[in-house]
């Protein structure tokens, strides 16, 4: 049997996991604790208190899925003053086999250990089990990578796709993508300040000043503070009060505002199945889709997804997926691990 230690490192938390790897594909569980990053200095001391609580003996293999750009093994978080080297994590902790990935990779390592209840199908499509999968989320940003298979195993690819330029379709989208050009003065508009949280708000910003619909006090109020902070650390979240006025249907402002960021998700979504054929499935990852389930399942994500002229009946049959558990990233660094 061998122990396992997976990390779920961001700027805000950590989560890490204790795992036992008797038989492959088995990974069992044997402890998990969260901790708030910022009441430590370093990952090395976390690790410490987790093992002893945990008490465990020092596992033999590690990895760490991390919120940021991860260079030959070394990485630094955003939003948090830690320099985290795989070398010096092995010195220090006294493990064998550390290794650092993207936490976007690690939901592609993720994706291979889900289980039934842990997705929703959008599209059942016509699965190729031998044909890329591909992987796009909505969060803080817009992660996209892609997983291509290897012989009997995959591996996974990260990417900046999020980063590539917004694509306006409509006369409505034409005027967000010029809204956001002179609000921020700026060359051109990334996908990613559109589909994602601060997406959101950017888009609800752009309707309520060009008086689309009248905001709502409740709202207002949420979004005003989060405006007024601006350079500060924030007290509030602008962009789950507007989904959930828009899921309770009590704020016309944020469900128009969750119709377009659900349009232009599903359209972006489309883009990149394009690019990738990913008949393996295509699974949409990342904090916004599952908490804002029944505006993507209510058809207007899937129209916008197909919805590429001659293209349509290729994109109607690829599997479309959402993942509900929200710690693939540390299933997927356990995964990892255990193929160090």
């Amino acid at each position: 049997m061998t122990l396992l230690l997976a990390g779920d490192i961001g700027g805000t938390k950590t989560i890490l996991r204790l795992v036992e790897a008797s038989s492959k594909p088995v990974l069992r569980t044997l402890h998990e604790e969260r901790y708030d990053s910022k009441n430590f200095p370093d990952l090395v001391p976390i690790v410490k208190q987790f093992l002893a609580a945990a008490n465990s003996a020092t596992p033999q293999k590690a990895c760490f899925a991390i919120a940021g750009p991860v260079v030959n093994n070394t990485a630094k978080l955003t939003n948090l003053a830690w320099f985290l080297d795989s070398s010096r994590l092995q010195e220090e902790l006294g493990i064998a086999h550390v290794t650092l990935i993207n936490d976007f990779a690690a939901v592609g390592y993720g994706i291979l250990g889900l289980e039934k209840q842990d997705i929703l199908t959008l599209q059942a499509g016509k699965p190729d089990p031998e044909a890329p999968i591909g992987i796009i989320g909505a969060g803080t940003g817009l992660g996209q990578g892609f997983l291509i298979k290897a012989g009997t195993a995959h591996q996974v690819f990260p990417s900046e796709g999020g980063h590539s330029d917004f694509a306006p379709r409509t006369e409505l989208e034409f005027q967000l993508l010029k809204y956001l050009l002179d609000k921020h003065d700026i060359q051109r508009v990334s996908v990613e300040r559109v589909v994602s949280g601060m997406g959101i708000v950017s888009i609800y910003q752009f309707l309520r000043d060009r008086k689309i619909a009248v905001e709502s006090p409740e709202v207002a109020q949420v979004v005003t503070t989060w405006e007024r902070e601006a350079g500060q650390e924030k007290t509030v979240d602008p962009g789950a009060a507007i989904g959930m006025a828009a899921l309770e249907s009590r704020d016309r402002l944020s469900e128009q505002t969750m119709q377009l960021f659900v349009e232009a998700y599903g359209a972006e979504a489309g883009n990149l199945a394009l690019k990738l054929l990913p008949y393996g499935g295509l699974y949409i990852a990342g904090g916004i889709g599952p908490k804002i389930l029944p505006l993507i399942q209510n058809g207007n994500f899937l129209l916008n997804f197909s919805s590429k002229g001659r293209m349509r009946s290729i994109l109607q049959d690829i599997p479309v997926h959402i993942i509900l558990n929200s710690q693939v990233g540390l299933i997927g660094a356990a995964i990892n691990a255990s193929r160090l």
